[in-house]
């Protein structure tokens, strides 16, 4: 591995080259994992590299994504959310979702500082999530009929077939991780092994500088993912990106697109799981920019702010899983050491995705 590449970062977020990993039974492996995981602990967030997923196949996913979003409205509504929260699979029309911090339990250490934030502007976004395909799966997919837009529901299930392989390394690359937990490096495989992981295409649609500078419309607010992690696909050919990631010292800093890289960061459960040794990360979409120009200028309200897309992962524990504090995060002299309930993922996760839509 290259250290010009391996201590790279951008804004603060560092890259982790997964090139050497193999099947993470390698002192490769083990550096990696161990880098890996300082780097979800410092700030929550990494770009990783060399990930066995080619860019060829997420820019494939990209253009499916362009096209659904590209159809009329009723073709789109072939494929509707149903009304339980919960049922997070189908089609989401604009202003549907508003993303809501105030569900998580009252128990354990206060919420990030992300839910200080009112919430006070629509998610001025629109998005088709899906799941695993699997018989019996717990919530069954949703996709438009074939004639709709033909190959979509192939393209979306290879693509979450794809992300799941990448899952099974980040996975071993966290336990190798865990020095205090010594844990072996597959302890999370027997909690990931129904494929609860949830793909979303997002589409923010262009929308007047003027509307977001007012607080009329908005992106997605602050906010921190549920399940175990992210994987974050973004847009290569989207120059202005609009992501924005809170720092551990309360600053706000911009986590561009890159080509070739997927961004991860971590979710509550793993938050919860860990005993806030790995912390999950505030994180929002904006519609306001810096000047293009980069010379101070004052923005011109009248811009219209391009469209913009992403595909995050969400990588979620089996439904009935227990997650309860890791032996090794917490002192077992001390009961009141461990900051959080056992809970299950589906409860933990289900009461978050019905808070957004209610």
């Amino acid at each position: 591995m290259s250290e010009a590449v391996t201590d790279r970062t951008i804004n603060g977020i560092p890259f982790i080259d997964f090139g050497d990993f193999g099947d993470g039974s390698s002192p490769a492996a083990l550096a990696i994992g161990r880098k890996f995981f300082a780097a979800c602990k410092d700030t929550g967030f990494a770009y990783l590299i060399n990930t066995g997923i080619p860019q060829a196949t997420v820019d494939e996913m990209f253009q499916w994504s362009r096209r659904f979003f590209a159809l009329s409205k009723a073709d789109k509504m072939s494929a509707p959310r149903p009304q339980e929260g919960w049922w997070h699979r189908g089609y989401s029309g604009v202003g549907k979702e508003q993303i809501d911090q105030d569900s998580q339990p009252a128990s354990g250490p206060a919420k990030p500082a992300a839910a200080a934030l009112p919430k006070t502007t629509p998610d001025y976004k629109e998005s088709f999530d899906l799941g695993s395909s699997a018989p019996g799966a717990r919530l069954p997919n949703i996709f438009p009929p074939p004639h709709v837009l033909p190959g979509f529901e192939d393209a979306c299930l290879a693509f979450f077939d794809a992300g799941r392989a990448l899952q099974g390394t980040v996975l071993t690359a966290l336990a190798l991780g865990f020095e205090n937990a010594a844990m072996p490096r597959d302890f999370f495989v027997p909690f990931h092994t129904e494929a609860a992981n949830q793909v979303r295409l997002l589409h923010y649609p262009p929308a007047p500088l003027s509307s977001f500078l007012s607080g009329e419309r908005g992106r997605v607010a602050a906010h921190t993912d549920f399940g175990t992690g992210t994987l974050l696909f973004q847009d290569p050919a989207d120059t202005r990106g609009g992501l924005e990631v809170e720092t551990r010292a309360d600053e706000w800093v911009c986590a561009p697109p890159v080509k070739g890289a997927v961004l991860f960061n971590i979710g509550d459960l793993l938050m919860r799981w860990s005993n806030d040794v790995l912390r999950s990360t505030s994180h929002r979409v904006t519609g306001v920019f810096a000047p293009k120009d980069g010379d101070g200028a004052a923005a011109d309200p009248d811009e219209i702010v391009e469209g913009r897309f992403s595909i995050p992962y969400f990588l979620g524990p089996d439904a009935h899983a227990v997650i309860e504090c890791i032996e090794g995060c917490h002192d077992p002299a001390d009961p009141s050491s461990k900051k959080y309930a056992p809970i299950t993922a589906s409860a933990y996760i289900d009461m978050r995705m019905t808070a957004n839509y209610t």
